[in-house]
């Protein structure tokens, strides 16, 4: 058994084996996941768990260097824009697509990991970085 880290072997296998900015998507519990893209699901029970536990656990395991959100997430959710500002850096942030072209991006993603989160656009790309140190 592990010590730390990600527990989850299904999300464990995932983060390994991305290469530089291959991408993850994290959604809430509405995002629909397109046809031919894994799915892990981690919902319980609305908000259970939540956008935010989700994107600090993976944090821990990732080299991220680019997070996309949809514009909306802005107005449509001033907290969760917050949350992301704030753990990866206003630099790290591409906040320039529509819902609808986020959704279209998660065609292309190694995986829709589904959280609990039953609040509007709690939803984001991970686009992974490299680390050689």
């Amino acid at each position: 058994m592990k010590r730390n880290g990600m527990l989850n072997s299904h999300i464990s296998k995932i983060l390994s084996d991305l290469g530089h900015t291959d991408m993850i998507a994290i959604a809430d519990a509405g995002l629909p996941v397109p046809d031919g893209v894994l799915k892990i699901d981690l919902a319980l029970k609305l908000g259970t768990p939540s956008f935010r536990e989700v994107v600090e656990a993976i944090a821990e395991d990732m080299v991220i260097e680019k997070v996309i959100v949809a514009e909306e997430i802005c107005e449509g959710n001033p907290v969760a824009m917050q949350f992301i500002t704030e753990k990866f850096g206003v630099e790290a942030i591409d906040a320039s697509v529509s819902h609808e072209q986020f959704k279209a991006l998660t065609r292309q993603v190694k995986v829709v990991i589904r959280t609990g989160e039953a609040t509007p656009y709690a939803n984001c790309i991970l686009q992974s970085g490299v680390h050689f140190g």
